[in-house]
């Protein structure tokens, strides 16, 4: 046969490169319960559609050039749901998948592409941070910092990683700068490894508390699900790139209305307690509002007292965020500021109207607010929310008070304003503000501040708001749904084609 040599070494360097770190290090990930590499690319995509990129790289430096199939980072093009999608899966087997000058050329490329043609770009991190003696000294300056787009960030395209062991260098880097982080638990995120932080601290350090998935999805947020297993973090995948289009300049997809998605919200009103001191849980509101089984929460242990949800109306995706009483009465502290103002980014990148259900006291008062800069997280909130150019529609449900009114999109905040019956538009609850204007409480005149109360409350309902025409509408509770769905088609920029202006687009990934 001709070419017969040359057949046989591709089939020899073929099978090298997919060996990765070789049998035993394959079976004592197996035993673990942890997928590979590759096995990891296979579970995530459609069958048989991946186009590998750099099979045949190796390690630059002549030591390692027989020991680093693929060069520890598995890239290339596939299909998800039959969209063409790029991706890089860490090799952590190949010298702990650590970052080299021909790696990250690889990441490069796949990097441009999926900006140039309009891919969805995923990240399977585990990487044990930068290779050495690649980045040593003299000559590992004149390797990094070579492309001045490395680290830039423009959402053309949707970015989601998945933290799925150790992870420093590189899959924290591009995990901050992503869209979408789900994180194994036992996985760990950080700067550097705990073994290098505890020597640079001069104290021992527990992976845990340096960077594992309580820190990461309740303290700082840089993590936005934690999951079991590699399996389950892929498939939040998969479900989080449902909900977006391929890149910016189209229309999220659209999927079929599951039966009977249009029942829960005639209970809705099971859900809210009559007294405005009672407190619920908002996102049992929104699963009753949207399709049946198309909710999916970001960060739902960050930031708790709002929730911020990815779901679907009408088979159309929308983002919603909500007020949750439940936590902390729903008021505004500083996580739930980042938290709201990430998520607006995120929508409005890539077309995707929001919706605000509010019901808050307003924003949580005290020291360790202002020490956290709070005065500027709000108004970060402000500036982020003026510049959204996707449709936005606020349903006032109970509370809404003081500035958290502006925030929480009143007002000309948003394209269309409805209030519930018992929604109530007062600075702060009537009770504290007869103690804060008049001085007086229940104990001290009973009568008085009875008579005081209802004078506050006078010009605070619903009808008041409505008369004015600061709200466009007061409906039954239990036509929510329906209302929503033809709000946001008579205000989904059809003229656009669904696609907004993108002016967050260049927002900071972390702040």
């Amino acid at each position: 046969m001709p070419f017969e040599d040359l057949l046989k070494q591709l089939r020899k360097r073929t099978e090298r490169a997919l060996a990765m770190g070789g049998a035993d290090k394959l079976a004592k990930r197996k035993a673990e319960g942890h997928l590979n590499a590759r096995e990891r690319i296979d579970y995530l995509i459609d069958p048989e559609s991946f186009l590998e990129s750099g099979r045949f790289a190796v390690g630059i430096r002549a030591e390692v050039r027989d020991k680093t199939p693929a060069d520890a980072k598995v890239a290339g093009f596939a299909r998800i749901a039959g969209r063409e999608i790029a991706l890089v899966s860490n090799d952590f087997t190949v010298l702990g998948a650590s970052s080299s000058v021909i790696n990250m050329k690889k990441i490069k490329h796949v990097k441009q592409v999926a900006s140039k043609r309009g891919l969805p770009l995923v990240f399977l991190g585990e990487s044990s941070g930068a290779r050495m003696p690649d980045r040593m000294g003299a000559a590992g300056r004149a390797i990094i910092a070579q492309d001045p787009t490395e680290y830039q960030r423009l959402r053309e395209t949707p970015w989601a990683a998945a933290l799925l062991g150790p992870c420093y260098g590189s899959s924290t880097w591009y995990s901050a700068m992503s869209d979408f982080v789900v994180m194994r638990k036992g996985a760990i995120m950080a700067i550097a490894s705990p073994g290098v932080t505890s020597i640079a601290i001069n104290k021992p350090i527990d992976p845990e508390d340096l960077g594992g998935w309580k820190l990461l999805t309740g303290v700082s947020g840089l993590a936005d699900l934690a999951v079991e297993t590699d399996e389950q973090a892929l498939d939040a995948i998969k479900r989080f790139l449902s909900y977006l289009p391929s890149h910016n300049m189209q229309p999220p997809p659209e999927q079929p209305v599951a039966p009977g998605s249009n029942e829960p919200c005639r209970q809705i009103l099971e859900l809210i307690p009559e007294s405005r001191h009672q407190v619920y849980d908002v996102r049992k509101v929104i699963k009753a509002i949207a399709d049946l089984d198309s909710s999916l929460e970001l960060k739902e242990r960050y930031g708790k007292s709002v929730a911020t949800v990815l779901a679907r109306l009408a088979g159309k995706s929308v983002g919603f965020i909500a007020n949750n009483p439940l936590f902390k009465g729903g008021a505004l502290d500083a996580d739930a500021c980042q938290k709201v103002t990430s998520f607006m980014v995120l929508c409005d990148s890539f077309n995707v109207p929001l919706v605000f259900l509010v019901d808050v006291p307003g924003f949580l008062i005290g020291v360790e607010g202002e020490m956290r800069g709070m005065p500027g997280k709000v108004i970060n909130w402000m500036n982020a929310l003026s510049q959204v150019t996707v449709p936005k529609i606020t349903i006032i449900l109970r509370k809404s008070y003081g500035q958290a009114y502006i925030n929480m999109a009143g007002g000309k905040g948003a394209d269309e304003v409805a209030l519930w019956p018992m929604a109530d538009l007062g600075f702060m609850d009537p009770a504290v503000s007869v103690n804060v204007l008049h001085g007086v409480t229940q104990e001290d005149d009973p009568a008085r501040f009875k008579r005081l109360v209802a004078e506050v409350e006078r010009d605070t309902s619903a009808w008041a708001l409505a008369e004015l025409y600061e709200a466009q509408n007061v409906i039954d509770p239990r036509d929510t749904r329906d209302y929503l769905i033809h709000a946001l088609t008579v205000h989904r920029m059809r003229l656009k084609n669904g696609v907004g202006e993108h002016r967050l687009a260049n927002w900071p990934t972390s702040y």
